[in-house]
């Protein structure tokens, strides 16, 4: 069940959104189309600031966009591994892994096994895989 009070009232800035905005817009999603965000939206949005949003999303099964947040994560995940995380820190990745095992459903504990595997095998990295939804659309473990 998803605690959800807010009215998507717009970005301010839909390069930058804020944690409640994200939130909002995630469970009224047609309300600003992905297609009318700015090119690679999902990129600019998978950083640390807006992580923790993320990955409640996507843990919420009756949020609209949570696709779209477990895509996020696996972005997130594939930038923080690849770059021996100079880009995110491997504390907070561990923590949504373990938190993703212990009280995730069967989407958010494919994700944090195949985070694990790429941790464990760089080599399966596949940008179309963790970067543009193959993981997601598929809904295969590594």
């Amino acid at each position: 069940m998803s605690v959800h009070d807010s009215t998507f009232r717009g970005f301010a800035n839909p390069v930058d959104p804020s944690p409640a905005e994200l939130r909002a817009w995630a469970y009224e999603p047609d309300s600003v189309p992905l297609h009318a965000m700015p090119q690679d939206w999902d990129l600019l949005v998978s950083g640390d600031h807006l992580i923790t949003t993320l990955f409640d999303l996507a843990m919420d099964p009756s949020c609209p966009a949570r696709r779209f947040a477990l895509h996020c994560l696996y972005i997130y995940a594939a930038d923080g591994i690849r770059t021996k995380f100079r880009a995110h820190p491997r504390r907070r990745l561990r923590k949504l892994v373990e938190q993703a095992e212990q009280q995730g459903d069967e989407p958010m504990a494919i994700w944090a096994y195949n985070t694990r595997m790429l941790q464990a095998r760089p080599e399966l990295f596949h940008y179309p895989d963790w970067c543009e939804g193959g993981l997601v659309r598929q809904g295969r473990r590594l």
